[in-house]
C-alpha cells in the first residue's frame, strides 16, 4: 500500500501548501442567555428528610423548594 508523505516533497507543493488557505474552522456557538424567570432542570442532592417535608405537603414540592431557595438568596448580601 502506497502512502503519500506527511510533508510535500518538492519545492512547488511546499511552496502550494504555504499558500492554501485553511480549511473552514466551525462556527463557535454564542453563549445561550437564559430568558428572565426561565428554569433550569438540574439535578441536585438533597437530605431524605429535607424531600420528604416538602413532598408531604403534595403537588407542588419542587416550587417550593424553589421558593425557600430564592428567599435565602434574596436576603444574602451583594
Amino acid at each position: 500500500m502506497a502512502s503519500t508523505p506527511r510533508r510535500p516533497t518538492n519545492a512547488l507543493d511546499a511552496a502550494e501548501a504555504l499558500f492554501r488557505k485553511p480549511a473552514p474552522r466551525a462556527e463557535v456557538a454564542p453563549a445561550r442567555t437564559a430568558a428572565p424567570g426561565a428554569r433550569e432542570a438540574v439535578t441536585l442532592k438533597i437530605d431524605q428528610a429535607v424531600l420528604e417535608h416538602f413532598q408531604n405537603d403534595g403537588p407542588g414540592w419542587q416550587d417550593r423548594i424553589n421558593d425557600v431557595l430564592r428567599t435565602y438568596v434574596e436576603g444574602q448580601p451583594e
